[in-house]
């Protein structure tokens, strides 16, 4: 095979911010903007190029290219470094990349990018029909996991580690891109990984994505800050596991021992939990946030969706967004008065969403005025943050999952 061809499409994180790297829940689904990879074999190393920003870089295995941090070839050296490591050699070939997918934007266009470059390289260097490959993700939820690990750099089922992409992240974008479905949402959670739910998405209605202009771009500060929620779910956890005696490998697998499968943020039996952080007033908050949008707003949210019941839907919305802002920390001006002004226009439910300090906002609207609701929301924001020129907006539903093409 000289040439084949991969789409990935970006997805939408309805609830579940920063819960999936502590082995919490999500409500998220794949979206109809993607990524495509052609890759061709030839040449010389892996030459790669994209229409997105015009750049055409030569890459090697184990070769710093030398690029800034955040450089989209960045990623696809991650992938091309993790597969040399755990499978073998690439053979020489050229990676033409194209996207409709606004970079930077929350809808995870670098996760995009790294599973589509991981895709087509280990189709077509045969990986992906190896023992080794079929043992380690004999089905997509497991796909989905390794691709992960190559954007975090941790191991994967006997498939070792390395670097990664320099951010501590977990499955959620992954598990949505290659798990996601036309006109559903997953309820997904992490440990144990698994799709609770598949949730239709009334046709009637319609997400409004309005991107900031506040690049969320996992470098420099924004990735410090990103890092830094992630960490603090790592230091409550081995606070418990040093107190207890255990050695619990989320944050999830604490909860569930404690409270069960299906677990009430209210139970008093989490006391003995949220008494680890000893009155650390941000562990505090990254604890409580974890439990009170894992448990309560994310199967909140999924229950008001399957019911098609818009107003506690858009409560349920409301409430983590407000919780994103004084618990987790994540949220910027923009983001803030985007979310505000969404529901002050009539939409449904609206809420930021993504890594945060940047990136994207969402508002669930009746699809028969999803393109006036876009025009009138853009203008209000413009107005309101007139030096943000690169802020825009798309109208979206859940769309297909990652496929070769």
């Amino acid at each position: 095979m000289s040439s084949l061809t991969w789409r990935v499409p970006g997805r939408i994180e309805v609830l579940g911010k920063h819960t999936d790297y502590a082995g919490g829940r999500v409500l998220v689904g794949a979206i109809d903007h993607g990524i495509t990879v052609r890759a061709t074999l030839g040449g010389e190393g892996v030459v790669a190029s994209t229409d997105a920003f015009g750049d055409r870089v030569r890459l090697a295995a184990g070769v710093d290219p030398g690029l800034p941090d955040g450089h989209w070839a960045r990623y696809v050296q991650t992938a091309i470094d993790r597969l040399t490591a755990n499978f073998g050699a690439i053979a020489p070939c050229e990676l033409d990349i194209t996207s409709d997918l606004p970079p930077a934007s929350g809808m995870s266009s670098s996760s995009a990018l790294l599973c589509g470059v991981a895709l087509a390289l280990a189709d077509l260097n045969g990986f992906s029909s190896t023992p080794a490959w079929q043992d380690a993700c004999p089905d997509r939820l497991s796909l989905a996991g390794y691709l992960a690990c190559i954007e975090n750099g941790r191991t994967w089922r006997g498939l070792a580690g390395s670097r990664g992409v320099g951010t501590f992240g977990g499955s959620e974008d992954h598990t949505a891109m290659l798990c996601g479905s036309v006109g559903e949402l997953l309820q997904v959670e992490f440990d144990p990984l698994r799709v609770i739910e598949s949730v239709p998405l009334s046709e009637d209605v319609a997400f409004v994505v309005a991107v900031s202009g506040v690049l969320a771009e996992k470098t420099g500060p924004a990735r410090d800050a990103y890092n830094r929620a992630s960490l603090a779910t790592a230091s409550i956890l081995d606070l418990w596991n040093e107190r207890s005696g255990r050695r619990a490998a989320t944050l999830a697998a604490v909860v569930r021992t404690l409270a069960g499968d299906a677990p009430d943020p209210a139970d008093p039996t989490l006391g003995v939990l949220r008494r680890v952080t000893g009155g650390d007033a941000w562990l505090s908050a990254r604890l409580e946030h974890f439990l009170q949008e894992s448990y309560g707003l994310v199967p909140g949210a999924t229950r008001a969706l399957a019911s098609g019941d818009w107003a506690t839907f858009g409560r349920v919305s409301a409430e983590s967004q407000r919780l994103a802002e004084t618990l987790l920390g994540n949220q910027v001006p923009q983001t803030i008065a985007l979310a505000a002004s969404a529901r002050e226009l009539g939409a449904h439910a609206s809420s930021a969403f993504g890594a945060g300090f940047g990136g994207s906002v969402w508002a669930l609207v009746e699809a028969n005025d999803a393109y006036a609701f876009s025009n009138d929301w853009l203008a209000r924001y413009r107005s309101e943050f007139p030096d943000e020129a690169g802020a825009s907006v798309l109208v979206t539903r859940p769309g297909s999952a990652a496929e070769r093409i």
